[in-house]
């Protein structure tokens, strides 16, 4: 067997566990919010793994427990609205200002620790947070946005179609059509014409979650246009990430396709936009 093809049943092995894990993310909200804070887990891990190769010295525990506590404190916000019953606010805030003297904790471990970059290590190591942990937060609630307030996981499996649909359109636009580099420093295969085709493509896509869902066609072009856009620069972002520390993937997690924020980077930046989007349009 030529590698080419080994290559091709691995990745296509891994896609069909990946889907299935998905689907069944989509069943409840426990198990939706246990696929995110797998992600969440993993992606922190990964990107301190980045940090390191770019000559960092993130505080990787101090990290790494300031996002899984905050993705917890989220979750019992999350667990009360979905199920409209009263959130659990006493867990919430307590977790909330855990995370706060986490993060003023890794200022004081910098000062006793022995290196010469502690801005960047501060840095890297507050960047873990906002970067993986607090837009996997954020992603607990635009689905309940999107439907009302009730948990109704194909909102969440159209958000994810969403940037499926961006990337499937940008490359089949940009191998065909694309002449004109997006970003050629950073990515030399996007072109602008696969820019807007994938933008083209998630608007399709999110036409349809409307007409399914039975949604505003407006809230839902005007969403899978933020998404689209935002989750190009989220794959670009990881990408600049990946180039300054001299690697190829963020790690092998999912056999064949690399790791966990090499499948997942879209989701990292489009969160904050979605969510800012949908507050915006229904707040």
């Amino acid at each position: 067997m030529s590698d080419k093809l080994k290559n091709f049943l691995v990745r296509t092995a891994s896609g069909a566990v990946m889907l299935a894990v998905v689907l069944g993310a989509a069943t409840s909200i426990y198990t939706y919010a246990l696929l995110l804070l797998l992600i969440t887990v993993v992606g922190m891990w990964e990107y301190y793994k980045i940090a390191a190769s770019a000559g960092c010295q993130p505080q990787r525990i101090v990290g790494m427990v300031a996002g899984i506590v905050l993705f917890v404190a989220s979750f019992f916000v999350f667990e009360g609205l979905a199920t409209a019953s009263r959130p659990d606010a006493d867990m919430a805030f307590g977790g909330f200002i855990y995370v706060l003297l986490l993060i003023g904790s890794s200022f004081v471990v910098e000062i006793f620790k022995v290196s010469e970059t502690p801005l960047r290590n501060i840095a890297s190591t507050l960047l873990g947070v906002f970067y993986v942990a607090l837009p996997m937060s954020l992603m607990l609630f635009i689905p309940l946005m999107l439907s009302g307030g009730v948990w109704y996981g194909w909102y969440f499996l159209f958000y994810l179609f969403i940037v499926w649909g961006n990337d499937v359109f940008a490359y089949l636009v940009g191998i065909t059509l694309g002449r004109h580099r997006l970003c050629e420093r950073i990515s030399p295969k996007k072109s602008w014409e696969g820019f807007f085709g994938g933008i083209a493509g998630a608007m399709g896509v999110g036409a349809l979650g409307a007409w399914l869902l039975d949604g505003s066609y407006v809230l839902w072009l005007g969403l899978a246009a933020v998404v689209a856009i935002s989750s190009v620069f989220g794959d670009l972002a990881e990408s600049m990430f990946k180039r300054e520390a001299g690697i190829k993937d963020s790690g092998n997690f999912i056999p064949g396709h690399g790791g966990m924020l090499d499948r997942f980077d879209a989701l990292l930046l489009s969160s904050f936009f979605a969510f800012a989007y949908l507050a915006i349009m229904l707040f």
